[in-house]
């Protein structure tokens, strides 16, 4: 696939990473020339040296016979002139733009055809928004990932002494949970996968990936660690994008304090959050992370622009007594460093945003993408179309179909509406649909499940060389017998 990528930043450079080593046909704009070279020395990719809304550089960097154009620089100005110059003057047939101006999201007409002609909007915060508040909300959790429109969650979670499952083979787990399905998708091991079996033994300090209905998911992970305490105080570093529109969801159901060093944020801030405590302060004053009671807080969320006042800021807070605290860290490198470091969890920006973006790339009708292990690994949902004569999965049991290596079914949802009814509906028709998800089946695979037409099936990828394998797989063809 050949596919333009404007903008070389954080989450452009992550996307063009992951993009270039799955064999596509990667150029990349940027106006600074520096970013580029840095690029370009590590991956196998052209790169335009230029303004990514101006037309001569449009034709310079082959939109004239792109599959995909990507806008993603920080300018959402930017971004939409440049899908609507590739549809009118290029044609080019998928367009996705980076957005991060809540009244441009308001507005999805702005994104229709008769105006900026884009195919799908992405705003980085608001999926960051997202993921952070289910942390919260499962607060022993190091990732909850939502599939089947949130009815099936995958989670990741760390095996700690006291869980019932811990020294015990994973068959186990129904006896203990006799009356929910689960199934252990993959456990990492001093960062090394295992793909699990029956007699898999769960260890201590293993990362333990399942999934299952997300009804249950606190009871699986009862089953595998002490439950923490529910999150009532919360305490934000940073009023930027995110700590607003994080304080906006949770103000109403915790007690959320945000400390921000510039007067003019806190203003804003205090005129529209009006049930949270705004405080005007460095995020590293230990006197002033003292006298607002930091240890009480049950998380601290450090969700600055400084990646290294995110660092220093939720270390503070841990040695002061909070009880966990989560950092946003933009380089990979430090993530990795993170871990053992008393930081409970590093969130990468860029690699949670993704997946997003990677349900529109990759091949045969893929639903979604969850990016893992900083990039190693991906969780998909793939609808399974055609029928016995025509499609590898449809008609076959699972211990039939020949699953790509380091590959495991998870689970598979029954009777989800179709993905493209949810537009323009009206009031009558979204209760019809909401209807019908409600009363969609969740699955949990084993060996005998049978997939069938339509079914919604998730995947976890161990390897992500693979994926393209898993893509091939669930593509109809008229000539397969």
């Amino acid at each position: 696939m050949k596919i333009v990528i404007l903008g070389a930043g954080r989450v452009g450079s992550t996307v063009a990473e992951s993009l270039a080593s799955e064999s596509n046909d990667i150029t990349v704009v940027d106006l600074v020339r520096n970013r580029l070279s840095l690029l370009q020395e590590r991956l196998d990719l052209r790169t335009v040296v230029g303004s990514a809304s101006h037309p001569d550089i449009m034709i310079q960097a082959g939109m004239e016979d792109a599959d995909m154009i990507l806008a993603l620089t920080g300018s959402d100005e930017t971004n939409l002139v440049a899908c609507k110059l590739a549809a009118s003057m290029f044609n080019t047939p998928t367009r996705i733009a980076r957005i991060r101006t809540v009244d441009y999201l308001d507005h999805p007409d702005i994104f229709s055809r008769e105006n900026f002609c884009v195919d799908f909007a992405i705003c980085p915060e608001r999926i960051l928004t997202k993921y952070i508040e289910k942390l919260i909300e499962f607060p022993g959790a190091l990732q909850v990932l939502d599939f089947a429109s949130g009815k099936v969650s995958l989670v990741a979670v760390k095996a700690i002494r006291g869980g019932p499952l811990i020294g015990r083979q994973l068959k186990e787990l129904r006896r203990h949970v006799p009356n929910l399905d689960t199934r252990v998708a993959a456990i990492f091991r001093h960062n090394h996968p295992i793909i699990p079996e029956g007699s898999t033994i769960v260890e201590e300090g293993d990362e333990v990936f399942f999934i299952a209905s997300s009804s249950d998911i606190r009871a699986v992970m009862g089953e595998l660690r002490r439950m923490d305490k529910s999150v009532r105080r919360v305490m934000i570093a940073g009023g930027g994008r995110i700590g607003r529109r994080l304080a906006e969801v949770l103000q109403q159901s915790h007690q959320v304090r945000i400390i921000e060093r510039d007067i003019k944020v806190c203003e804003s801030l205090t005129q529209n959050l009006h049930n949270t405590l705004i405080l005007h302060g460095n995020v590293t004053d230990e006197e002033l992370l003292e006298s607002e009671n930091i240890s009480e807080m049950d998380i601290f969320c450090a969700l600055t622009d400084d990646e290294e006042n995110n660092i220093m800021a939720a270390l503070m807070a841990k040695r002061m007594g909070a009880r966990k605290v989560i950092a946003l860290i933009n380089r990979s490198m430090y993530v990795d460093l993170m871990q053992d470091s008393g930081i409970d969890i590093a969130i990468s920006p860029a690699q949670v945003t993704i997946g997003s973006l990677l349900a529109y790339v990759r091949q045969g009708d893929v639903a979604v993408v969850h990016s893992l292990r900083r990039g190693a690994a991906e969780a998909l949902e793939l609808v399974a179309h055609g029928d016995t004569r025509s499609s590898r999965v449809v008609g076959r049991k699972i211990e039939e179909i020949k699953l790509p290596r380091s590959t495991t079914i998870g689970a598979i949802v029954r009777g989800l509406p179709p993905g493209d009814v949810y537009r323009n509906l009206s009031e009558q028709e979204e209760d019809s649909i909401l209807a019908q998800w409600k009363q969609a089946q969740v699955i949990i695979a084993h060996h005998d499940t049978v997939i069938e037409q339509n079914d919604h099936v998730i995947l976890f990828v161990v390897n992500k060389k693979m994926v393209r394998q898993v893509e091939k797989l669930f593509q109809v063809n008229v000539g397969f017998l």
